[in-house]
């Protein structure tokens, strides 16, 4: 077994080793030895919206309380934001850790004076996973193309939906959420692209997922008129190329790119 292949490995193991799994991506599951917690296990919902912020915020430094307070509940009084996060952070310890002794440190959550943090190192995170991945499957595009097209299809396996669905309406939230869309419909892409000798019928439904997602994303329209190529398909790839003109002229008054032209030029005169 080659070096690469035992990094990716690792990668894949990742989540069997771990005794707390995070999935944030179509809806929130926090899964513990092996035990989804549900809407009791939290007891309140600000124990859960703490902890979907500190997921949120898993690669940045700790943040004191008052940071955090500020970004939860912006509009409390410092006595209600304070009994919030008390109340919220007691939720989280005894939900991940119900029987942790008193008076003994939380394992997931890092306290340092009034700063607070997960520790991310010991917990499986779905946008870990995922991050990783189609960072491993960028460093094998010139080493070893089959590796990458599983790392790319591993990590979109994992793209169940946007981040943190019941959030949508929190601010904290969006960066993340809008990160991960670009990334995955980038992965979309890059897997489609790798597979149109091989698979267009895979390269087409990639395309369509991240049209679903974006319908403006140029690149997911020049993929599905390639794929549909790739199969023979003349028609549908002059469909496509018109589809994207008529999107793209609603959504933005404007036409599509020189290489998408370029391409529907190559499809008619081909």
């Amino acid at each position: 077994m080659s070096i690469s292949e035992e990094k990716l490995n690792e990668l894949l193991s990742k989540k069997n080793q771990a005794d707390l799994l995070v999935e944030t991506l179509g809806q929130l599951r926090v899964i513990r030895n092996k035990e989804e917690l549900n809407d009791k296990s939290w007891g309140r919902d600000k124990a859960l919206q703490l902890f979907e912020f500190l997921v949120t915020a898993r690669n940045r430094m700790a943040l004191h309380k008052e940071q955090i307070i500020a970004r939860i509940w912006e509009d409390a009084s410092q006595k209600e934001g304070d009994n919030n996060f008390k109340v919220a952070l007691h939720g989280i310890n005894k939900a991940l850790e119900p029987e942790r002794k008193s008076r003994t440190e939380p394992k997931y959550i890092s306290r340092q004076g009034l700063t607070y943090r997960l520790k991310k190192e010991i917990v499986w995170i779905d946008v870990d996973a995922v991050d990783e991945l189609i960072e491993f499957a960028n460093e094998q595009l010139e080493i070893n193309v089959d590796l990458s097209i599983l790392a790319l299809k591993e990590a979109t396996k994992l793209f169940q939906g946007i981040y943190l669905p019941n959030r949508i309406y929190e601010d904290w939230a969006t960066v993340e959420r809008e990160r991960l869309q670009v990334l995955i419909l980038g992965a979309y892409i890059l897997l489609g692209e790798l597979l149109l000798g091989s698979n267009p019928l895979e390269s087409i439904r990639l395309a369509q997922n991240a049209l679903q997602m974006d319908q403006t994303w140029e690149d997911a329209h020049r993929l599905l008129m390639n794929a549909y190529m790739h199969k023979g398909n003349r028609p549908s790839a002059i469909k496509a190329y018109k589809n994207c003109v008529k999107i793209l002229d609603k959504e933005f008054g404007i036409e599509p790119l020189p290489e998408t032209e370029k391409l529907y030029q190559e499809i008619v005169s081909g």
